[in-house]
């Protein structure tokens, strides 16, 4: 946020603090925003230029595009300085609206306990620790209350039409994949869930999750072959590895296994989804307004991660097995998977299981953890400033999979031996105790984290080529960060 914008505001502040101001004076102060937004001049404001100047309010394209429609009166494409004041005038009357609906006892001022008593009449749950982090990005003034200038200038912006919107804005949510589908899903309301837009939005992660996963078959294939033939016969750096993998099977060798890998997103989702809200549903009893706490929520998700890994398990060792294979072992899928039930019977399928479920604990405590104390910190640093844009969520993401993968790292390594130990010849069949004391015995505790670096590698772009395709998704869904739909009215 430029110099510029940060003086308007303050002017805005002072300047709304009065009881009244002339309209002539209003006009003023919306025509220097107008000249600062109208980056080149021409008298009218396109959704470029809107882009540019709110860049640092964390708003959507669908939210500035929604902004154009509401106020583009003529159908141009375009704002005019007319038809800019007149979206400012109408929308801050909305604004005021919405405000005196949270505002419980009419003092001027919303505190922590009416932001969730509000979201809980229309169907959002949230704790008051939530509630105290929504305040936060809006409380400039250090008082732990919101008043009407501070609300105002908030949600100035945001073409908000009633509370539901603001719901929506302030749980706003992304699904970002890192390969790993281990994390506490996310909170939707009752409408949400009526209304289909939960749906639409799983799918919108399913599809990023598949395009990120295919982007990264190579790094995965490349840390499974570390893992699995650690020091003995599989030496050197990254580069060496692929050189191996193109030798033995070409180009196309390095998306082995990814096929399986995609087609497990989708029903992991659903499942763990459909269980989460079961599993919460029974944590609430007869109360089933309550709102659960953080760790009831690690709890119900760890729940719900387990359930759907036990469903797919199979698919996991598939993936094992097939990012493994040499060349002409299996025709596909279907064919190494009637190999393992031939050879090793339906048990093959669950080799590893014990270290999966247990590597669930800390990969999902500690990502939800690290997740809401870096969102805490910078909502104590940043008070009063719109929520954080997309660098910031997506780096909050990136840093508490990574903490995650970390923790679990080892559990994750020997559930992949155990899961390649029959498609290894004359490789004993040991026990997770037992692999566990000849890894650290042979190879030391470094051992526990052999093939990490492709897998520290395929982070950053796996988040970022998730987002991508996430926010890409979502349009053609008719799925806005705020929950609504491209413009076209409320789901």
């Amino acid at each position: 946020m430029g110099p510029k914008w940060s003086t308007w505001i303050l002017r805005v502040q002072c300047q709304e603090s009065e009881p009244s101001l002339p309209d002539q004076e209003r006009r003023k102060r919306w025509a220097e925003l107008f000249d600062q937004l109208d980056l080149n001049k021409d008298g009218r404001i396109d959704i470029l230029e809107l882009r540019a100047g709110l860049a640092g309010r964390g708003l959507s394209k669908g939210s500035l595009e929604r902004l154009v429609e509401t106020g583009d009166t003529n159908q141009d494409g375009v704002l005019d300085f007319e038809e800019f004041i007149q979206y400012l005038r109408n929308h801050e009357k909305q604004l005021k609206v919405i405000f005196r609906h949270v505002d419980k006892n009419n003092d001027g001022h919303i505190d922590a306990a009416e932001i969730r008593d509000c979201l809980h009449t229309i169907g959002v749950n949230i704790s008051f620790e939530d509630a105290t982090r929504i305040l936060l990005s809006m409380d400039r003034d250090g008082t732990m209350t919101i008043d009407w200038t501070e609300w105002r200038d908030h949600f100035l912006f945001n073409p908000l039409d009633n509370m539901e919107d603001v719901a929506r804005f302030w749980k706003r949510s992304m699904i970002l994949d890192t390969g790993e589908q281990l994390t506490v899903p996310e909170e939707f309301s009752e409408e949400e869930k009526k209304s289909g837009y939960v749906w639409r939005q799983l799918m919108a992660g399913v599809v990023a999750g598949s395009v990120s996963r295919t982007g990264t078959a190579p790094l995965d294939r490349l840390k499974v072959f570390r893992q699995v033939h650690g020091s003995s016969d599989f030496k050197g750096n990254a580069l060496s590895g692929f050189q191996y993998m193109l030798k033995e099977g070409g180009p196309w060798s390095l998306w082995r296994g990814n096929g399986v890998n995609v087609l497990k997103i989708a029903p992991e989702t659903a499942i763990k989804f459909t269980a989460y809200e079961q599993i919460k549903s029974i944590m609430r009893g007869r109360d089933e307004a309550r709102t659960l706490r953080v760790h009831e929520r690690f709890v119900a998700g760890s729940l719900a991660g387990a359930t759907a890994q036990t469903a797919i398990y199979p698919m996991e060792v598939l993936k094992t097995r097939l990012n493994l294979r040499k060349t002409g072992q299996y025709s596909g899928i279907t064919d190494c998977a009637k190999q393992i039930l031939q050879r090793e019977g339906a048990a093959a399928f669950y080799k590893g299981y014990v270290p999966n479920m247990l590597s669930i604990v800390p990969y999902a405590g500690i990502d939800l953890a690290v997740y809401e104390t870096l969102k805490l910190a910078w909502l104590k640093r940043n008070r009063g400033l719109p929520d954080p844009g997309v660098m910031v969520l997506v780096g909050c993401g990136a840093v508490s999979s990574t903490c995650g993968m970390l923790a679990s790292y080892p559990l994750a390594l020997i559930r992949t031996r155990m899961q390649a130990q029959a498609s290894l010849k004359g490789a004993p069949k040991l026990s997770m105790l037992s692999l566990l004391h000849n890894i650290v015995t042979q190879e030391g505790l470094a051992g526990l984290y052999r093939g990490i670096s492709p897998n520290l590698l395929k982070i950053i772009p796996a988040v970022s080529v998730s987002y991508v395709v996430y926010e890409y998704m979502r349009m053609m869904l008719g799925v806005d960060i705020e929950g609504r739909g491209g413009g076209k009215g409320k789901w």
